[in-house]
């Protein structure tokens, strides 16, 4: 453990941060690592709990260890630290600054106090190690002779093909867009997170040995048929890509768009490509959904220069403290202020947006609806409460359903492939629960396009985990 009168003597810290008005200026990451000093303060926070549920089915998703490393911290044995946390976590830059931090919920100060600071500590560990020059290819000692495509390069395929690619096979993977990276290249913003951190990584992943292939559609510029053919197993990594849509009256008025068009041309426009954006300066801005993504789309709008930014939910306001449905270790239903708020927006709640109007050459002019209040699971109109409110890009951030079924599902599905009842693949039919083998046989998915939307941590988690499914399942067929 860390100082066992650490959690008595030190508060928690946060990451310094670049005021908002300052950082708005550009796309550039805005948090700092904690210096050393604070680090070790806050490592020293972690108290001995006995039974740590920072990680495991309440916490953390990949397993990381967190007490230990914690402790590595207190003590200054970063490299440790990084060999601790290395272990369970193939990227820790991610989700030391994309994953919202279930650990920390799950932590037992947060009972009493505010949680250990284990986001930013995994951070600061990360930074560090890539300064110090420890994060090294560890290619594998010997090749099995076996070839695993993995179809998307989000983090669950990056993490299956490099787990897969260190257990000696031969890893191919295919990417339709232009870079590697789904979404974490062109739905997450660079001040979330700049793509140097990607581009290193894929750097690590080909001394490694992975082949990475962009622009390359599958089920379109090559079929399924031929990708069974030619490799050994297939990972399915491709993510849960269609969008939730609001059918309702001036839907396809020119100034409506669905939030990764306008995210994915920012960046591609913040990389360097000659592309034409959605831009939102000066504009009047409306962004529907209340997750992370609609949070995304107000720090765009705010770094173009929008007039106005607001951001409007169909639930009520949550709690500012723990809901008591989300009892401890639960991730908390609860008011929470991403730094994209803190820029500047006008946040509404429990509103339906009922349609949109426009002016003679179909721009759009304006946006109305009503509150709603809940009532036996359905949102009723609230009456007098009707609005109109100006809008010259509205933006729709309310999820996705399901994965594309064009292409290469549809190609699966003619060779057997089962999917759910929402429309992901499903993929649970080895001997035991947590296969992650699909109806077609030596055909694997993970990530997105098996559990649904879900967080980054829980994508490469699932990766993790169906590499050793894919693993076994070859060295089988080695041995036999």
């Amino acid at each position: 453990m860390g100082k066992p009168t650490g959690f008595l003597e030190f508060k928690k810290e946060y990451l310094q941060k670049i005021e908002p008005k300052e950082r708005v200026k550009n796309y550039k990451e805005f948090e700092k690592p904690f210096p050393e000093a604070i680090a070790k303060d806050q490592g020293a926070r972690c108290m001995d709990c006995g039974i740590p549920f920072c990680h495991g089915d309440t916490g953390c998703p990949v397993d990381n260890l967190i007490p230990e490393f914690n402790d590595f911290v207190y003590r200054g044995r970063w490299k440790e630290a990084w060999e601790n946390l290395s272990k369970t976590n193939n990227f820790p830059e991610f989700t030391g600054r994309l994953c919202p931090a279930p650990c920390e919920s799950a932590c037992t100060l947060g009972i009493i106090e505010p949680p250990v600071s284990i986001k930013s500590i995994e951070r600061t560990i990360i930074d560090r190690a890539w300064e110090e020059g420890w994060v090294i290819p560890q290619p594998p000692v010997s090749k099995s002779g076996k070839k695993v495509a993995v179809v998307g390069s989000g983090p669950a395929g990056l993490a299956a093909g490099q787990q897969l690619a260190r257990a000696g096979h031969t890893v191919t993977i295919f990417e339709k867009n232009d870079r590697i990276g789904g979404l974490l290249r062109y739905g997450i913003p660079d001040f979330k997170m700049e793509k140097r951190h990607i581009d290193r990584r894929m750097k690590q992943m080909e001394a490694e040995g992975v082949t990475f292939k962009t622009n390359v559609n599958v089920g379109v510029d090559i079929t399924a048929k031929q990708l069974l053919a030619d490799f050994d197993a297939v990972v399915l990594a491709c993510g849960s890509e269609v969008p939730r849509d609001l059918p309702v009256e001036g839907r396809n008025s020119k100034g409506v768009y669905f939030a990764m068009e306008f995210l994915s041309k920012n960046n591609k426009h913040v990389a360097g490509d000659a592309i034409e954006i959605i831009n939102a300066k000066d504009k009047h801005v409306i962004v529907i959904g209340g997750g992370d993504t609609g949070s995304d789309c107000v720090g765009t709008s705010n770094r173009h220069g929008a007039k106005s930014v607001t951001q409007i939910e169909l639930f009520p306001e949550p709690p500012k403290e723990r809901d008591v449905s989300t009892p401890w270790p639960l991730y908390p239903k609860m008011f929470r202020t991403s730094t994209s708020h803190e820029e500047g927006v006008n946040r509404k709640w429990a509103v339906s947006t009922m349609g949109f109007k426009s002016n003679e050459k179909g721009e759009l002019t304006s946006i109305y609806g009503s509150e709603v209040k809940e009532e036996n699971g359905k949102f009723n109109p609230v009456p007098g409460t009707e609005f109109e409110w100006p809008a010259d890009l509205v933006f729709l951030a309310m999820g996705f359903v399901n994965p594309v079924k064009e292409g290469l599902l549809a190609d699966l599905q003619k060779e057997g492939l089962e999917l759910d009842g929402r429309g992901n693949v499903k993929a649970d039919f080895g001997t035991k629960p947590g296969s992650f083998a699909t109806s077609v046989p030596k055909v694997y998915a993970c990530g997105d396009v098996r559990r649904g939307q879900s967080l980054i941590v829980w994508a490469i988690s699932e990766g993790r985990k169906c590499a050793d499914q894919v693993h076994h399942f070859l060295m089988q067929e080695v041995e036999a």
